[in-house]
């Protein structure tokens, strides 16, 4: 049974960081693409980030470009996002995505193009 959990999320002020932590079970962890997506209330599921099995290739959505630093430890089954820089905009829950991808990463505009999807953990940016 594979299983995706989220962690590391909280309040914070604007201008400040969090770490969020995603650990994977029931899959081969290195066999898979993995990214971030979130959603603020009455918003759509929104792509923030992928990155490719290997760790090689990333993807950011842009209004994060230059914040966010998605990473990696195939050794450790886990998946990280650090974000910088917070704005209230970057207010949203957080989830842990995964896809069974040999190439880059699927499509950051499609939540359907992931299979396994985490709880969510939940960020707040204050002002």
């Amino acid at each position: 049974q594979v299983q995706v959990v989220e962690s590391g999320g909280g309040l914070v002020q604007a201008g400040g960081s969090l770490r969020l932590s995603c650990t994977a079970s029931g899959l081969t962890f290195d066999d898979y693409a993995m990214g971030w997506f979130r959603q603020a209330p009455g918003k759509e599921r929104e792509g923030v980030s992928c990155i490719s099995w290997s760790g090689g290739t990333e993807y950011y959505v842009d209004s994060v470009k230059g914040r966010f630093t998605i990473s990696r430890d195939n050794a450790k089954n886990t998946l990280y996002l650090q974000m910088n820089s917070l704005k209230p905009e970057d207010t949203a829950m957080y989830y842990c995505v995964a896809q069974d991808y040999r190439g880059g990463c699927p499509d950051l505009e499609s939540p359907y193009a992931y299979t396994y999807w985490g709880q969510g953990t939940q960020v707040t940016v204050s002002s």
